[in-house]
């Protein structure tokens, strides 16, 4: 079922606290889950399929001419979600890099998904991620931005030391907004979901902060903007207006 090697896997789930049902929110009459999977395919870098416990997803995402595959409901975390789609979906271990996309992001630029690709280039390298440049001065003290501390290694290009809800680096300086989307090498996806949850992960609520506790490298493409995360019905009236008319293929 897998054709090249990069994968990428969308977990989706009806049960969010704070949104329930949002996968299916419309925005521009679409529902959302079916935006991100568009941009997904739009980046053009593999295949592209939704791993979710509700058949009414998978439904959606089939009307859509998408691919869907179901997993347990079970899962604490969408690593965990999409590690569970990945034997279902590829158990000859065709797919070497799987890029695991947030459903909730009808935001995201195909262009930025595919710079996620980049740092893995480098063979050191277990899991990719993106920044952004923190603009805003409110967000470099709001506890819901994640910011990245790392070392330039590169052209738009961070080794990440550590993750943190916190203000940090102290001192001059630009400060980084994390966006959570990952490529992982497959070895490391399946070393990331066998290890226990690490005390700074917990402390901090940062499932990335594992691999870096277990000496795994993360290394972090630098991009212009940060996707919308749609959590709130605040932010998914923000989302309608901004995608109001929109075309993926010019983002």
């Amino acid at each position: 079922m897998v054709e090249g090697n990069v994968l990428i896997l969308i977990p989706a789930r009806m049960a969010s606290t704070r949104l329930p049902g949002k996968p299916l929110a419309d925005i521009a009459g679409m529902p959302m889950i079916v935006h991100v999977l568009r941009r997904a395919q739009t980046a053009g870098i593999g295949d592209v399929v939704i791993a979710t416990d509700s058949q009414e997803i998978a439904s959606v995402v089939s009307k859509a001419g998408g691919r869907a595959v179901m997993t347990r409901s079970d899962h604490a975390s969408g690593s965990d979600r999409i590690a569970e789609a990945l034997t279902l979906l590829d158990p000859r271990r065709r797919a070497e890099i799987i890029v695991n996309v947030q459903g909730d992001l009808p935001t995201l630029a195909p262009d930025d998904l595919r710079a996620a690709l980049t740092p893995l280039a480098d063979p050191a390298v277990d899991i990719a991620t993106l920044t952004a440049e923190i603009r805003k001065a409110e967000e470099r003290t709001n506890t819901n931005v994640v910011k990245v501390v790392g070392s330039p290694v590169g052209p738009r290009r961070l080794r990440a030391l550590y993750f943190t809800r916190a203000t940090a680096p102290a001192g001059a300086g630009p400060l980084y907004h994390h966006i959570g989307l990952y490529a992982y090498r497959r070895a490391a996806l399946e070393r990331f979901v066998s290890l226990p949850p690490s005390p700074l992960e917990q402390r901090e609520k940062l499932e990335q902060l594992r691999a870096l506790e277990a000496g795994m490298r993360i290394d972090v493409a630098i991009v212009d903007s940060v996707p919308l995360g749609v959590d709130t019905a605040e932010e998914l009236a923000l989302a309608r207006a901004l995608l109001q008319g929109s075309d993926v293929s010019n983002q």
